[in-house]
């Protein structure tokens, strides 16, 4: 049993599986209370789909089908999306986790779909679009006598309208948002998220032709098409379009790449319509107004005695397609077209995770030849099991609606019952519940470091390292701290070279691995994959240039990348501060002193309305008050974003010289709707909080009577941790929860609580 994992309801769960199953799937009552255990939310979720074979036979043995479904998912060896295990059973009955939108070149249809974009985000999906049937901005509208305001524009309405609605009543909806290369406005399109602080609720990804990639490797101009007059529109230099887009996904991994030309090239439906858009991590390319259910083979199930085990992997694959085909009829649509449009194809994503966990099992390094290979044959077993399973549906229950009009309808072909089978999706939330590795993403830290309250930091370490690590003697909590420093094994002594080898983590891979890995299971995937392709800070321009290149040439049908730390941007350029001019109202312009590598400083518990604050206050070398960071024990949402807001803030402050009872005198006596009493003293609110903490620490002498005496205290160096330390891809704080937020499979991903932005 790996570490961590107990027996809960007779179900075998890690603990993080448990506090998301309770965060955010099993049912509550008005109160908020749990009224249901994980076993009895995968019996719901089996239950539910299995009655969909009553619509094809009436005389059904749906209590069979139902075992044969619980056991699946409640073994963990598959889940499906997260909506079909929230909803399904349930009032709500919305399963889908993926939808496109068409948008016409209209007011009507703009804000139609707007409207249809609500419904969709409330229900729990999320939602694509193509904007390049807009016409470009400054172009004249007849029927007004104005201007076009152009797709970048509009695409701002759409994230304001995503703003205001939360999706499934918990969180905001994700976007995905698509411009073809030939439209005049590409290039405000490829800078549209310059400032990460604008159009947040979307991803964006440029949609890629055959005729531009050429000219860009032959250094020509291609047309820019008007898509409203269907004329050309002006000329760009091919490779200083691409170059751009380098660039900017370089600075903050935005925008990625579609490459449409070859996605159509696999449309099974090209009579029906032609690809447009993705969901909003790019793995699957749908028809306007489709929707597609998706599920995930937990990979590391499917092993016995350091081999694949192929015939469970078999059967597992069988009943998931099964599973997957009956969602389709279970599903209760935000839409009645999207009802009759994903009805009449059909088409299912199965897909995988665990394939990390899978290849340590078989001893295999994620970045080796052995591995391509491995992943290649695997997938290929999964796709030709899918496609048997489909077969025998269609025999028990006819072709797709549209299959007439589908490529497969050709003498002696297939019959199948879906038009697509497979997807490589994000699988963030499911791999908690399943405790495996994420997609067919590699390992992304093997020790880390979990804050625990009142309790400091639990060090955790990955359950197959710590096996391995115990089996070949060279355990130690000294060493795991080292390895928890260092973020993985490369530069860390007492580890065997071969165990290094096999546990290799996201940092230590090439972008060339991660780029093969996914071309690898795109080779034998109907739809497209999700994979993050990973770099260092320090990796240039030149080398997200050549993985562009290298996702076109090896059959990838879409890239996105993601540098480390791209998008954590400092409070202040020290540098740019030194060389910007004076303003002219300034007689000198403050510069915030820089930052050494090393502070001391103490951590001081505070009780606060909202929970336990933890504010850290360093000094410098010198010994001078430098910086503030601050911890709630009950963190997140907003709490969290404003205690950070203040901190930084105040630091700035430090930084910059002003005097400490200026800052206390700011912050003293704010107040909020949750006073409390600490130690004889009135808490107004966490800013007052923090400005005792200040007056205590740093202003004994200050005209204020002092409060409360000093909290615990503890020493500490540098700033207090964040929730988790968790090795590289970490873009910021969880909304949720308050741990750290990862860039992974495209989406950013919170793996204490499941929280995903998509």
């Amino acid at each position: 049993m790996p570490v961590g994992t107990k027996k809960m309801d007779g179900l075998m769960l890690s603990e993080n599986s448990r506090i998301v199953l309770e965060r955010r799937y099993l049912k509550k009552d008005e109160n908020g209370a749990l009224i249901e255990t994980p076993e009895e939310m995968f019996r719901r979720v089996a239950k539910n789909i299995a009655s969909a074979d009553r619509f094809y036979d009436k005389a059904a043995n749906l209590k069979k089908t139902e075992e044969e479904f619980y056991s699946l998912i409640s073994n963990l060896e598959f889940l499906p999306n997260s909506p079909t295990l929230m909803n399904a059973g349930r009032e709500l009955q919305q399963l889908s986790a993926c939808f496109v939108l068409p948008i016409d070149d209209s007011m009507d249809s703009i804000f139609e779909a707007i409207k249809d974009t609500a419904m969709i985000h409330k229900s729990g999906g999320g939602t694509g679009f193509s904007f390049s049937r807009l016409r470009p901005k400054n172009s004249s509208v007849k029927s007004t006598g104005g201007v076009s305001s152009g797709p970048v524009s509009f695409m701002k309405v759409f994230n304001s309208a995503t703003q205001a609605v939360k999706q499934g009543g918990t969180r905001r909806g994700a976007n995905m948002g698509i411009l073809r290369v030939d439209h005049p406005d590409i290039l405000e399109f490829i800078t549209c998220k310059e400032n990460d602080k604008e159009i947040t609720n979307f991803n964006i990804s440029v949609s890629i032709t055959e005729d531009f990639m050429n000219k860009v490797e032959t250094d020509e101009e291609y047309d820019l098409i008007d898509p409203h007059t269907k004329k050309p529109a002006g000329k760009l230099k091919a490779r200083e379009v691409f170059d751009l887009i380098v660039k900017m996904a370089h600075k903050n991994g935005e925008p990625g790449l579609i490459f449409i030309d070859r996605m159509n090239q696999y449309n099974p439906t090209p009579k029906i319509g032609e690809y447009e858009s993705t969901n909003p991590c790019g793995e699957q390319v749908l028809l306007p107004y489709e929707s597609c259910n998706l599920g995930s083979i937990n990979l590391s199930k499917m092993t016995k005695d350091g081999k694949i085990d192929w015939q469970r992997l078999s059967k597992t694959v069988k009943t998931a397609v099964h599973f997957l085909d009956n969602v389709i009829d279970m599903n209760k649509y935000p839409l009645k077209k999207i009802e009759n449009m994903t009805k009449a194809n059909r088409k299912i994503g199965l897909g995988v995770m665990g394939l990390a966990d899978m290849l340590v099992k078989l001893g295999i390094p994620y970045n080796s030849e052995e591995a391509i290979r491995t992943s290649e044959e695997l997938m290929k077993v999964i796709l030709d099991e899918a496609a048997k399973a489909s077969t025998e549906l269609a025999k028990e229950r006819g072709v797709f609606p549209n299959f007439k009009d589908s490529v497969y309808n050709v003498a002696g072909g297939p019959r199948f019952r879906n038009a697509t089978l497979t997807t490589i999706a994000p699988t963030g939330t499911l791999s908690i519940i399943a405790d495996c590795s994420s997609g067919i993403e590699p390992l992304f830290a093997l020790v880390y470091y979990r804050n625990v309250l009142d309790n400091d930091k639990l060090l955790e370490v990955n359950a197959l390292f710590k096996d391995a690590a115990k089996q070949r003697d060279f355990y130690s909590d000294g060493l795991m701290k080292k390895i928890a420093e260092k973020g993985g094994l490369t530069e860390v002594e007492g580890v065997p070279e071969n165990i290094k080898k096999v546990f290799v983590t996201a940092h230590e891979i090439s972008p060339e691995y991660h780029l093969r890995m996914q071309a690898a299971f795109q080779k034998y995937t109907h739809n497209a994959v999700s994979k993050t392709i990973n770099f260092p800070q320090e990796a240039d321009f030149k080398d997200v240039e050549k993985s562009y290149m290298l996702a076109y040439k090896l059959g990838c049908k879409g890239i996105t990348i993601y540098r480390d730390k791209s998008r954590k941007e400092q409070v202040l350029n020290i540098e740019e501060a030194k060389d910007a001019p004076k303003a002219a109202h300034s007689a000198e312009k403050v510069t915030p002193r820089p930052r050494p590598n090393v502070t001391r400083g103490t951590t001081t518990k505070v009780g606060t309305g909202c929970g336990n604050l933890y504010v850290t206050i360093n000094e410098d070398d010198k010994g001078m008050p430098f910086e503030v960071f601050t911890q709630m024990g009950k963190s997140g949402g907003c709490a969290a974003s404003q205690l950070e807001a203040c901190a930084r803030l105040v630091s700035l402050a430090l930084r910059s010289g002003i005097e400490i009872n200026a800052i206390i005198e700011q912050l003293r006596g704010i107040r909020c709707p949750s006073p409390s009493w600490e130690k004889g003293g009135r808490i107004f609110s966490c800013a007052d909080a923090i400005a005792r903490v200040i007056e205590q620490r740093l202003a004994p002498a200050a005209q204020y009577a002092p409060s409360a005496p000093p909290a615990e205290k503890t020493e500490t160096k540098g700033p207090a941790p964040s929730a988790n330390k968790i090795g590289g891809n970490i873009v910021g704080v969880c909304p949720d929860c308050g741990s750290a937020l990862r860039h992974e499979e495209g989406c950013m991903v919170c793996r204490s609580c499941g929280y995903s932005k998509c």
